[in-house]
């Protein structure tokens, strides 16, 4: 285990230069592909898993929101496996790092507004005024309301970069404690060995929810804009 808390955060080197950007490269390759007529049961279970999960997100859009749709399941399936990749030993996660969640965040977002913007614009700019405001409102629910627009990419990324570093640090904690605990009384070290199993099976789910929710949440961004 590391010293220091937040070591695990810190973004790796190789030879003094960063290893970031290799690392987030990586994921991909791991994804099997088939060019055969007929996959095999691997392949069959990533292609159904694709097709329900993009079916479950695009089915609310119209044709132009649809055009998303290889961009979103290519954004679902990159968060996740980067996500577990992060829960092995020894390895660094990128979506810890909230500079690399506002880089995915805030171009998608975005996007989405500007196609807001040049496709209806009317119902863009009405979601700045409900209906029914009274005058002297007016000038502070538009505040509030650009505010709230322009604060959505910001809590995407920090929503995944929260949840992913709470689960890191709480699992070294309890690891440390694990074999802090091991030389001192060894019933003690099994209870807290399959507290620290069980909160991995969680953070395996953490990993998944949180790829999907920041996917999800910006399908819905992208539904209000088209």
């Amino acid at each position: 285990m590391n010293e220091n808390l937040f070591a695990s955060f810190i973004a790796p080197t190789i030879l003094g230069l960063p290893a970031a950007v290799l690392i987030i490269l990586f994921p991909p390759l791991l994804i099997p592909t088939s060019k055969y007529l007929i996959n095999n049961r691997l392949i069959t279970t990533q292609q159904w898993l694709i097709k329900l999960t993009s079916k479950q997100m695009m089915t609310m859009h119209n044709t132009k929101g649809q055009t998303w749709s290889l961009m979103l399941v290519s954004l679902i399936i990159f968060i996740a496996t980067t996500n577990l990749l992060g829960l092995l030993p020894h390895s660094f996660t990128p979506t810890t790092q909230l500079s690399m969640n506002l880089a995915m965040a805030i171009p998608l977002w975005a996007g989405a507004v500007i196609m807001g913007f040049r496709s209806k614009i009317k119902n863009a700019l009405a979601h700045f005024l409900p209906q029914g405001t009274p005058t002297p409102l007016i000038p502070m629910l538009v505040i509030i309301e650009t505010i709230s627009l322009l604060i959505q990419p910001m809590a995407l990324a920090v929503r995944l970069t929260a949840n992913i570093t709470a689960g890191h640090l709480l699992m070294h904690l309890i690891g440390s404690a694990t074999l802090a605990m091991s030389t001192i009384n060894l019933p003690s070290t099994l209870i807290i060995f399959t507290i620290l199993i069980l909160l991995t099976i969680l953070e395996i789910a953490v990993a998944l929810i949180q790829a999907y929710v920041f996917t999800l949440l910006v399908s819905l961004y992208l539904h209000d804009n088209t």
